[in-house]
């Protein structure tokens, strides 16, 4: 990537439109045009699971990235399904909703402060969490477990609890989604969702932890890419200044960073594209262009002379960019001050995750067990981060099977005689799935169902497991019940 400041046109200009991109790449380390980039004023960089192998390489990229210039280093570390740092492994945290469930602020504050301190370890600086979402849609595609429940008043509570584990080490909240993902059917990374909700609803339920996140000083704030025809019209909030300014800067009192969702997610590319919507976003209201793994090199620099050519052309106010670098500022001030070194917690997480999981009926000895694994096709957020209660079950033969080539007489064959446990996902969610597990419980009542989902759908099982999300730790919770 060439020198984004060195073309035709203001210099100043383009640093200060290069100030509001967070740029993502592939692979363990920082390709040069980062580097280059960061030096020549790229706000900073959103790291994904395929930039990371281990604490220590990670500590090692972010080293590199601090070296090239001032950056926020920023990743999506929510604990439960959405983990970055242990992509390969599962997080050793439960998430959201298994913390909703337990209802202990103290906890959550504890297993967020726990993350904080493994990112502060690893030189990242912005978590992309909490969320704050209220999720009350059974079917949200995209939320769901990432949520702390479906009650406005428990969601924000934990969201505060969150924001001050994670801020109390100087790692910069970012609580997601404005202005609430939590009542969609569908998938913003696919399509716009639409939240038919009126403002007097939108101020009872979904704001609510929003408004709370701003009284408790969070850092910053996530923009979604979700359609409110009585707040935003046909645009998603993250274009819209009805959202992010007269609402959220007007009627909410906020002043810190506001960071759009990625911008390379179809709700905005398949509309106005990456160009259009880094300038009506910055437009509305955001300060940070939060950019996932798809834009190139040369996009890059495309968006940048696109975002000073707005401001050239009377598009985008001057001023907005000046804003949008000023706050970014005051977050890297908050950021250089002095913390406590941060001190991990190895037990918090899989403490949680024993409070929040739930035994309906009674699970019998074990014999020869035979695990089937219902496969879950993994959403884009989450990405194909490994889940199943395999590696706490060592001596149990465990199948992962797909809807495609699931076929029950085959599986109730291998099970006969044999203990049976059958591991789904938002089993809610899928027909196939159901209709798989209702046709092995027909033949097998005495079968045990772990759900690792949310448990909506409770099949008549002998024993039915509820682990309120998909990590390492859940899956070791509920592996514990089966084998005590």
């Amino acid at each position: 990537m060439s020198d984004l400041c060195a073309s035709t046109g203001d210099r100043g200009l383009r640093r200060l439109a290069a100030g509001t991109l967070l740029v993502s790449f592939q692979g363990a380390q920082a390709p040069d045009w980062v580097l280059r980039g960061l030096e020549d004023g790229l706000g900073g960089v959103t790291l994904f699971g395929f930039n990371v192998s281990d604490p220590e390489q990670v500590a090692s990229l972010t080293t590199r990235l601090s070296a090239s210039g001032n950056p926020v280093i920023s990743l999506d570390e929510e604990g439960g399904d959405v983990t970055r740092l242990a992509y390969h492994t599962g997080s050793p945290y439960p998430g959201n909703a298994a913390l909703g469930i337990v209802d202990d602020v103290e906890l959550t504050e504890r297993v967020y402060h726990s993350i904080g301190s493994d990112l502060a370890r690893c030189g990242v600086n912005l978590d992309m969490g909490p969320v704050a979402d209220v999720n009350t849609a059974e079917d949200n595609p995209v939320i769901g477990t990432r949520s702390f429940g479906s009650s406005p008043g428990l969601v924000a509570r934990h969201t505060v609890a969150a924001v001050r584990g994670l801020q109390s080490l100087g790692i910069a909240a970012c609580v997601k989604h404005f202005p609430g993902h939590g009542a969609t059917t569908q998938d913003s990374h696919l399509e716009i969702p639409l939240v038919t909700a009126s403002r007097e609803l939108l101020w009872e339920r979904e704001l609510i932890p929003f408004q709370a996140a701003v009284a408790a000083g969070t850092k910053s704030i996530m923009t979604a890419h979700v359609s409110i025809p009585d707040l935003t019209g046909d645009l998603p909030a993250t274009l819209s200044g009805e959202a992010l300014t007269t609402l959220l800067r007007g009627e909410m009192g906020y002043d810190g960073v506001v960071i759009s969702d990625a911008l390379d997610m179809h709700a905005i590319t398949k509309g106005v594209g990456l160009l259009g919507g880094a300038v009506l976003s910055l437009a509305a209201g955001s300060d940070l262009l939060c950019l996932g793994p798809l834009p190139t090199a040369g996009q890059i620099e495309h968006l940048v002379n696109g975002i000073a050519q707005a401001v050239a052309g009377g598009r985008l106010a001057a001023a907005r960019l000046e804003e949008a670098a000023e706050r970014v500022d005051r977050l890297r001030e908050w950021f250089a001050a002095p913390r406590p070194a941060p001190v991990r917690s190895d037990d918090v997480g899989l403490d949680a995750a024993r409070r929040a999981v739930t035994l309906s009926g009674s699970v019998t000895p074990l014999t020869d067990p035979f695990v089937i694994e219902v496969d879950t096709p993994p959403t884009i957020a989450v990405g194909d981060v490994p889940w199943g209660i395999a590696p706490w079950l060592p001596d149990a033969e465990t199948v992962r099977v797909t809807l495609d080539d699931a076929d029950a007489r085959t599986l109730l064959g291998r099970a006969d005689g044999r203990s049976l446990i059958i591991v789904v996902k938002d089993a809610h969610r899928y027909s196939r799935t159901r209709s798989l597990v209702s046709a092995l419980l027909a033949v097998r009542p005495d079968s045990t169902v772990v759900e690792m989902g949310l448990p909506i759908w409770r099949p008549g099982a002998a024993a039915y497991i509820a682990t309120y999300g998909a990590a390492r730790a859940n899956a070791q919770a509920a592996a514990e019940l089966l084998t005590h």
